[in-house]
């Protein structure tokens, strides 16, 4: 690291809180073009609050701030608050909340680990990015990647032979991102069922979706649920 940065405590710590702030950025934006649960606020907190946690336990062993080991009670400390957070993870049906929630709840114990140690510079600076990135990172998450709600949309034909390619149009011109589709077919009843496992935006309107798909010949129900 360049000498004017690492002879400036404070700008050492912006720089190096930064570069956390920038990988859980990227990291989150890989998962979520991938499609999985875990976004980019969860992965930004936890990046940022592990880099403040770093930047804690260097000062507190160079510094020696209590007797012993300072460094043990960070970690501690930092351990039962992940099973705090981890009670607030639950599963909707296809669904997983509470993800970002935990994140937060990691960020605030090391929040206040940092601030009981006198390193109120770079606890600022985590809680600076904290704040834009659940306010505006979320905001221009959700415009990247709107499809965040997982549901089963099942389609019942008279058809045999059905016009899928058509069928998946549809659902896609809604911005719904399909996962799996499982194919059930009972000759006694002559119907088949497309049973899909999709991602929704929260700006979806089902009517709407469930009307256009009615207009393709041969579709006799449609049912859109959350698990």
């Amino acid at each position: 690291m360049p000498e004017f940065i690492t002879q400036n405590v404070y700008l050492d710590y912006l720089v190096r809180l930064t570069a956390c702030l920038i990988c859980g950025l990227l990291l989150g934006i890989e998962r979520k073009l991938r499609q999985h649960t875990v976004g980019v606020r969860t992965l930004t907190l936890i990046s940022i609050s592990s880099g403040m946690l770093s930047i804690l336990s260097t000062y507190m062993a160079s510094t020696g701030v209590v007797p012993g080991d300072p460094t043990r009670i960070s970690a501690a400390l930092i351990t039962g608050i992940g099973f705090l957070g981890a009670g607030a993870i639950v599963t909707q049906g296809l669904n997983i909340r509470g993800l970002t929630s935990a994140a937060i709840t990691f960020t605030a114990a090391s929040l206040g680990v940092t601030c009981g140690a006198g390193l109120y510079v770079p606890a600022f600076i985590v809680l600076a990015f904290s704040f834009i990135t659940l306010f505006i990172i979320n905001k221009v998450e959700k415009k990247l990647f709107p499809a965040e709600k997982r549901k089963i949309l099942c389609i019942t034909l008279t058809n045999k032979d059905p016009d899928e390619d058509q069928i998946k149009k549809l659902i896609k011109k809604h911005k719904i991102v399909i996962h799996d589709l499982d194919i059930k077919y009972s000759s006694e009843e002559n119907l088949m069922r497309l049973i899909y496992t999709v991602q929704a935006p929260d700006s979806l309107k089902p009517l709407n979706l469930i009307n256009e798909l009615t207009n393709i010949t041969g579709i006799q129900k449609i049912e859109l649920s959350k698990n």
